[in-house]
């Protein structure tokens, strides 16, 4: 008996296995699924209003561009990547300013808009953390299917011809702000403010996977 009941675990074992790598595969599948912004590539959906949480007024990227570009950032509420990231954000927001780059941030997490993200909750968000930008409500996905946006955070800089010039993460050190070694971020809008060519266009987005609509 003692027999019989090991080759059965060993077979419910094995079957978990093969569930859980064809689940890894869906979820793989539905992101090569994604539109992919490459370096280059024009803004979409420019012209979308998004509602911002940070003072109720609606917003598109073309109202939000700068005279040297525009920077989107995709993020949310609660995902520990932005959680770390986000005593960055002043700082970002700052030297997009002093580079004359719009910049905003947009929550995309349609499939958790009636939890942690939803407009109230990024409301009291952007409260607690003297948000002084654009946090905008990407209500449907729209906006992160348009861009292939994958995670929170996630990053897309675009130029003063509102061409994408650097995809990624803010930087190489979302655990410790002291520990930074690369600002890939800070460098390509310094960059944009001087007029010169972006150096290093892209890099491994990090971060919690958009709860997004996808139909």
């Amino acid at each position: 008996m003692v027999y019989y009941i090991m080759k059965l675990i060993k077979k419910i074992s094995a079957m978990k296995k093969i569930l859980t790598a064809f689940i890894l595969l869906m979820g793989l599948s539905s992101y090569s699924q994604l539109l992919v912004l490459n370096s280059g590539d024009k803004l979409p959906v420019s012209d979308v209003a998004m509602l911002s949480a940070t003072n109720g007024e609606k917003y598109t990227f073309e109202k939000l561009k700068g005279e040297n570009g525009l920077l989107v950032i995709f993020s949310c509420n609660t995902c520990p990547f932005v959680v770390a990231w986000e005593d960055r954000f002043p700082e970002v927001n700052t030297i997009a300013k002093s580079n004359k780059v719009g910049f905003a941030l947009v929550n995309s997490n349609f499939l958790k808009r009636n939890d942690v993200d939803s407009f109230t909750e990024m409301q009291k968000h952007a409260g607690n953390s003297n948000y002084q930008w654009p946090y905008l409500l990407d209500d449907e996905s729209l906006v992160a299917n348009a861009f292939g946006a994958q995670t929170t955070p996630h990053v897309f800089l675009f130029d003063k011809n509102l061409k994408l010039v650097y995809k990624g993460a803010i930087d190489d050190n979302y655990k410790d702000k002291s520990g930074v070694k690369e600002f890939w971020l800070k460098d390509a809008m310094n960059s944009l403010g001087e007029g010169k060519e972006v150096a290093i266009k892209e890099t491994r987005n990090l971060g919690c996977s958009i709860k997004r609509k996808t139909d």
